[in-house]
């Protein structure tokens, strides 16, 4: 009996394991992540893309193992990095399951369709969606994603939208990039409530309104809100900037800001200071310009007044004088007269209204037709007279430094706050208008010889106010010609000085202290903004003697900042063994095109295209591996949209290669002077506007925008890559030249290409940024004739491109033009137009003298506006064989990449010297 209880207690027990066994196993299957939600989510993500890695397999478990840019966190997928892949489709809506997902990194692909809603991820920190093709956010897009900490969505074609409230949610955000992605409406205040927020890249957009003021206290160390495409474009004043302590880069220019440039004595570690093409008005304050930490300052093309600013730093790249509206010249610096240093601060009272900028050109007031002044015989002011003008802000004290003034009329106007006691003290005053204002404090008491004019002001004669203005201006109340206490006003202004040099002094001694210290705990460089770039140099330590050693490569977006593209903690150097493998081993198939000191492969690297130039060693010599080297010492420095980004380098025995991003569209040449060997369809005039714009943004800021200023030396059509959807980047660095500072130009060694080449160089080998520009008013030829620069078939006096064009605009334009435009190109009454003043623009590009040329920027905003009048998309449609109307537009770019794959590309340009 015994023996059957233990046999049955034994089947008890047995049946109770096998229970509780099934039981572990069906809840351990039910956690297993290839049934959880963040498994089926990432089934749906792999089924819905290609170009994907070989690892991602629809019904394997993503953790186990992790598949290929997939991280995981305790069986949950933590992290997704596809940047620059090459990766296609569109993103399933059942994204939003991977409710652990805390970084997302999908920027630089070919991604399209909507952006799906990913409110439920609440711990998703990073968001990299730039470079795609996606149409369309959300409304409520930022809704529950409180985590996030970066945001990266530069360059996206979207339908346009704004940011909405449900983004101040996110109080740790500290990196927030959207430029050049249709972004409409204007900044909100809570922007300014966003303690983190450190970077606030907008540019390329289409907002309105003003800078808000609750950015005032704020951290934000980068503001970059420039070349909004808007007909309105921001606009106001940039008042908030000096209360915005924290500063290092303004990037505000191609706007519509008015007023004066604010006080930035608060501002201490200013680098780069951006405002031109606005409306600013007012004198150039000295906190700007005796600012040492300043690397950069472009004020060209505003209405700024007074002397011709000198910045105190030698190191400040300086784009000043063009367009504004100074009283001296760089040429002959020093003060302003005195009556027009004492207006300047008459205007100062007004805050500078623009209509007053606008007329007061020069340095001599009388006789000038300055609006609202008079003067008499001897050049005194008699008469001023600025009634109607619909001026705000207050009466300056200054007006009494006219001690020949006679009238004084400021009636019909918005002015507030009190009539200075000052003004009693004119010796000559027979007539004070002030009707119609919103004027108070006390009366002062002048002579009964004075007419008084005080209506429509209720609140005159009561105790509010201040009885001398709420402004003291540029000088004091005492009277006396132009200044009255003459020494008093010195003294003053240099203790001024003074503490303002010291002032920037310690801020710069504190600055590079703060930098040593960072060196030595291995501070890691912030990235440099994307576009725009219209950007700065990252670093400025070089190869070490092997060659190697660069620093970690980063770009201007925040994605390509935080990307795993090429071995992110090792730097951009490659080994040869991965370079093979990309390459196929360098084969014959792959070659792109050859040049004089190698050839260049294409490549494949784990699902990313690249392009490798492979110098040949036996045929580089001294002067070749000089180029080498420099190729990559500039292309670690710089990054703009319009310059093409080196990726790697190998340095490995006798092989020296550089990777760079892969081109599909070939080069500028190839689609100018071989398009009908390559069965492709010439380029239109549009097309052609926006390529030579693109250009000229890059160019531009390797000359002026880069904190260092550099000069490209062989810049011609065949340096001028094209991707897919025929937008242009610049390439082929080696030959490029680090811009001496404070020396317009310098004697160095010729290089680059005959046609291109301006007389300057060619001839006694001097360089300046002008001889890039020169090059680019050639390729401006080339583009409108569709004819090489150089063409040995024709008669020797035709044979000369540049002579023959500049000639024939010197004399009959209109008729040169209709017979010397490209025969391919189909042109409007618009484009004919706008063709017109590309050949003037070439013309002056192409000036005999450097100062005949103008600067790139010039050409930039030129250009621009003949760009924006047609918005070209980022689609170029052509014309393919056979019926192709059911085929969608991606369908189409696609085929034409493939029919073109083994076309000889030769992407980098490479002369053979």
């Amino acid at each position: 009996m015994a023996e059957r209880r233990k046999l049955c207690l034994a089947a008890v027990v047995q049946f109770v394991t096998f229970v509780v066994a099934l039981d572990l196993a069906r809840q351990c299957g039910a956690a297993s992540p290839s049934s959880s939600p963040d498994a089926k989510a990432m089934w749906d993500l792999a089924r819905a893309l290609s170009g994907l890695p070989s690892s991602w397999k629809s019904g394997s478990d993503p953790c186990d193992p992790e598949w290929e840019g997939v991280t995981c966190s305790a069986g949950r997928i933590s992290g997704i990095n596809l940047g620059s892949r090459g990766v296609s489709g569109t993103l399933p809506v059942s994204l939003s399951a991977l409710t652990s997902l805390s970084s997302l990194r999908l920027h630089r692909n070919r991604l399209s369709g909507p952006v799906p809603l990913l409110s439920s991820l609440s711990s998703l920190q990073t968001l990299f969606l730039d470079g795609n093709a996606f149409d369309s956010l959300p409304d409520t897009f930022f809704a529950g994603l409180s985590a996030l900490q970066e945001i990266s969505l530069d360059d996206l074609p979207l339908a346009p939208w704004s940011i909405s409230h449900n983004l101040s949610a996110a109080v740790g955000l500290a990196d927030f990039s959207a430029s050049n992605s249709s972004l409409s409406g204007t900044l909100p205040d809570f922007l300014g409530s966003l303690l983190n927020l450190r970077v606030l890249r907008l540019s390329y957009n289409q907002l309105t309104g003003s800078i808000p003021s609750s950015l005032a206290g704020s951290g934000i160390q980068q503001l970059l809100l420039n070349n909004q495409q808007d007909r309105d474009k921001l606009s106001g004043s940039i008042d908030v900037l000096g209360a915005m302590p924290q500063l290092t880069m303004v990037w505000l220019q191609s706007n519509s800001f008015t007023g004066p440039i604010p006080d930035l004595s608060n501002v201490t570690a200013l680098e780069s200071f951006n405002v031109r093409d606005n409306a600013l008005t007012g004198v150039v304050p000295p906190s700007l310009t005796s600012c040492l930490t300043l690397k950069n300052a472009t004020l060209s093309n505003n209405l700024l007044q007074g002397p011709f600013p000198q910045f105190a730093s030698k190191f400040a790249t300086l784009d000043v004088g063009t367009g504004n509206q100074f009283c001296t010249s760089a040429a002959a610096p020093g003060p302003c007269d005195p009556r027009v240093t004492a207006l300047l601060a008459v205007a100062e009272g007004f805050g500078y209204p623009a209509v007053l900028a606008k007329s007061w050109k020069g340095n001599e007031p009388c006789g000038a037709n300055w609006l609202g002044v008079t003067c008499d015989a001897q050049k005194s002011v008699t008469v001023l007279n600025f009634a109607s003008q619909h001026f705000g802000g207050v009466i300056s004290p200054a007006f009494a430094n006219f001690t020949s003034l006679r009238q004084l009329h400021l009636s019909n106007n918005d002015l507030t706050g009190s009539i200075p006691d000052s003004l009693t003290q004119l010796p000559q005053l027979q007539v004070l208008d002030v009707t119609n204002n919103n004027l108070s404090g006390k009366m002062p008491s002048f002579s009964s010889s004075v007419t008084l004019k005080l209506e429509g002001n209720p609140k005159l004669g009561t105790d509010s106010g201040s009885s001398d203005g709420s402004s003291s201006g540029m000088f004091g109340s005492s009277p006396g010609q132009f200044g009255g206490s003459k020494a008093g006003g010195m003294i003053a202004g240099i203790v001024v000085a003074m503490v303002v040099l010291v002032g920037c002094l310690a801020a710069l001694f504190l600055h590079r202290r703060k930098k040593k210290q960072e060196e030595k705990l291995g501070h890691v460089p912030t990235g440099t903004p994307p576009n725009e770039p219209e950007l700065i140099n990252i670093g400025s330590n070089r190869m070490n003697a092997n060659g190697r050693g660069l620093d970690p490569l980063y770009t201007q977006s925040g994605a390509d900042r935080a990307s795993a593209y090429v071995g992110e903690a090792q730097g951009m150097y490659m080994s040869i063994q991965n370079l093979r493998k990309a390459t196929n081993n360098f084969s014959e198939e792959n070659i792109l095109g050859r040049g004089g000191f190698g050839v260049v492969y294409k490549g494949d690297h784990n699902g990313t295209l690249i392009a490798v130039k492979r110098n040949q060693c036996d045929v580089m010599g001294k002067k070749g591996n000089e180029e080498f080297k420099a190729e990559i010492d500039v292309l670690r420095k710089v990054r703009h949209r319009n310059l093409v980004a080196l990726l790697g380098y190998c340095d490995d025995g006798q092989e020296r290669l550089l990777v760079y991003e892969y081109m599909s569209g070939g080069t500028l040449g190839e689609h100018l002077f071989e398009w009908q060997s390559r069965n492709e369809p010439p380029l239109t005039w549009k097309q052609r506007l926006t390529i030579v714009l693109d250009v000229a943004r890059g160019i531009e800021y390797l000359h002026s925008l880069a904190q260092e200023s550099f000069i490209h030396r062989d810049l011609k059509p065949s340096n001028i890559l094209l991707d897919k959807d025929l937008r242009a980047k610049v390439s082929d660095f080696g030959l490029v030249k680090l811009a001496a500072d404070n020396q317009k130009s310098m004697m160095t060694r010729l290089a680059g290409t005959f046609g291109y080449l301006a007389p300057e160089y060619a001839t006694t080998g001097k360089v300046s940024t002008k001889i890039d520009v020169y090059a680019f008013g050639v390729i401006l030829m080339e583009l409108i004739t569709g004819r090489k620069v150089l063409d040995e078939s024709l008669p020797p006096e035709d044979c000369h491109l540049v002579a023959i064009f500049r000639r024939g605009i010197s004399h009959e334009k209109k008729t040169f033009l209709n017979a010397m435009v490209d025969q391919v190109l189909e042109l409007d009454e618009e484009d004919q137009q706008s063709l017109a003043e590309v050949a003037d623009l070439a013309w002056h590009c192409t000036g005999r003298e450097p100062y005949q040329r103008p600067d790139m920027s010039h050409a930039v905003n030129k250009l621009s506006p003949l760009v924006d009048q047609w918005k070209p998309t980022t689609n170029c449609t052509d014309e393919d064989d056979g019926d192709n109307s059911s085929m969608s537009l991606t369908q189409r770019l696609e085929r034409w990449q493939r029919n073109n794959t083994n076309s000889a590309t030769d992407s980098f340009g490479f002369t053979f010297k």
